[in-house]
């Protein structure tokens, strides 16, 4: 059954290790159920043409390394009150798995990436967009902490990738994505206010809905 209004979808961006992904669960659990989350990272393309360790050196932080012409597609699917089968990606070997997420539309739909911003033809998805900005400083530490603890990674391959590729692509393609957002949220999940206001919003959208 088609829901009575279009999903309310609200994009979040900001650089690596911003808080980005933190405001977006935030925002996805205050909707207490009424709400989907979806990442632009679970878009990487699988490049299985490639042997490890070329896939190792890929440039993961260009617009080019996500299918982001899926995610649109998906965005719609739910926007018309359908269900997607989402991609897993899977850091470690920097591939896809076999198997899929199934997620169903719902009121509210949280979009986070870094690139989420700089991709015209998701934009126009977007009803409400947040940019969140974090002193760089504390976004490479966050970085190294999460490529360390979560995916694997050596401080050494860390080091390389955030030089070759990560911090010349936050220059040219995320920074200036900033310009495109309703609301910049500095320092991430711990400033409360933003928070608390873009919650706020968030509830008055699901009020409206019924």
């Amino acid at each position: 059954m088609l829901p009575a209004m279009p999903p309310f979808v609200i994009g979040v961006a900001g650089p690596t290790g911003s808080g980005k992904t933190t405001i977006a669960r935030t925002l996805a659990d205050a909707a207490q159920g009424r709400a989907a989350l979806l990442q632009h990272d679970s878009y990487y393309r699988d490049r299985s043409d490639l042997s490890y360790e070329e896939r190792c050196r890929l440039n993961f932080d260009h617009p080019d390394a996500l299918e982001t012409p899926l995610l649109v597609d998906h965005l719609r699917a739910l926007r018309a009150g359908r269900a997607v089968e989402v991609p897993i990606y899977d850091f470690r070997t920097h591939r896809r798995l076999e198997r899929t997420r199934r997620v169903a539309s719902a009121e509210i739909v949280v979009v986070e990436g870094i690139l989420v911003l700089a991709e015209p033809a998701l934009r126009a998805l977007f009803d409400l967009k947040v940019y969140v900005d974090t002193d760089a400083d504390i976004r490479v530490f966050r970085r190294i902490r999460r490529d360390l603890e979560e995916r694997g990674r050596t401080f050494e391959s860390i080091r390389e990738q955030y030089y070759r590729t990560v911090r010349p692509m936050t220059l040219q393609f995320v920074e200036p994505s900033r310009r495109y957002a309703d609301i910049i949220v500095p320092e991430g999940g711990k400033n409360e206010v933003a928070v608390d206001l873009l919650v706020s919003k968030l509830r008055s959208v699901l009020a409206q809905g019924g």
